[in-house]
């Protein structure tokens, strides 16, 4: 099925595309863990915080359109780097290691396959369908 047809009919990225989104996510989940690295955080604050944004699977409880709506707020960049940038700003250190945890988490969730969620379900995200959701050999392996 060509992209754009793949697209219309799964509301999905696809292609290359799909494996350029799924790189970036690489790409900043190494390069905040680098940086925490680098700033001198405790890794023992990473270890204890980086699947603290995976909390808000609990938004499913609810239903899928408020379970993807929290999820989607705890997995989008907007607040982490917010957060990051007042930090520089106004707040302690340990502010901005809050947020490269935070953004690295996100990073690994999208090289990983796990996008921003679709109210449909869960298994519904923009990279693509997860799960036993998904079509025979399309999960979160290659597309």
């Amino acid at each position: 099925m060509p992209e754009s047809d793949h697209q219309a009919t799964t509301g999905a990225v696809s292609g290359t595309l799909r494996t350029l989104l799924r790189l970036e996510g690489l790409t900043l989940f190494a390069s905040m863990t680098l940086l925490y690295g680098f700033w001198g955080g405790p890794w023992w604050v990473y270890a204890v915080l980086f699947l603290a944004p995976d909390l808000s699977f609990l938004g499913y409880l609810a239903g899928g359109r408020i379970g993807a709506i929290v999820y989607n707020a705890m997995h989008s960049y907007m607040a982490p780097m917010a957060l990051m940038t007042a930090g520089f700003g106004f707040a302690p250190p340990l502010v901005i290691s809050v947020a490269m945890i935070w953004l690295a988490h996100i990073g690994l969730d999208r090289a990983l396959g796990y996008g921003l969620k679709y109210s449909k379900g869960f298994a519904f995200t923009h990279l693509g369908t997860i799960g036993r959701g998904a079509p025979a050999g399309k999960s979160l392996t290659r597309r």
